[in-house]
C-alpha cells in the first residue's frame, strides 16, 4: 500500500505542475487579449476545449463526465484569473 500511495502522490505531484504551468499561459492570454479585442471568456473555444477533453477522456477510459466536470471548474477559474488581470491592465 506504501508504494501504491506513493505514485498516487507523485501524480498528485505532477498534475500540480501541470496546472501552473496551464495557468502560466492563461496569464500570457490575460496580457495578449486586450491588444487583440478578445474577452476573457471566448463561448466557442470553452466548448472546443471541453469537447477535447472529452474525447482525451474516452480515449483513456476515463469517466467524460467527470473529466467535463472537472474541466468546466478548470476553464470557469481560468476565466475568472482572466479577468482579474485584464482589469488591472
Amino acid at each position: 500500500m506504501a508504494e501504491l500511495r506513493a505514485e498516487i502522490d507523485r501524480i498528485d505531484a505532477r498534475l500540480v505542475a501541470l496546472l501552473a504551468e496551464r495557468a502560466a499561459y492563461i496569464d500570457r492570454a490575460a496580457e495578449l487579449k486586450p491588444a487583440l479585442g478578445l474577452p476573457a471568456r471566448i463561448d466557442d473555444r470553452v466548448e472546443e476545449v471541453v469537447g477535447k477533453v472529452r474525447a482525451r477522456a474516452i480515449a483513456e477510459a476515463l469517466d467524460p463526465d467527470l473529466a467535463e466536470a472537472l474541466w468546466r471548474r478548470l476553464i470557469d477559474w481560468s476565466i475568472a484569473r482572466e479577468e482579474a488581470k485584464i482589469g488591472r491592465v
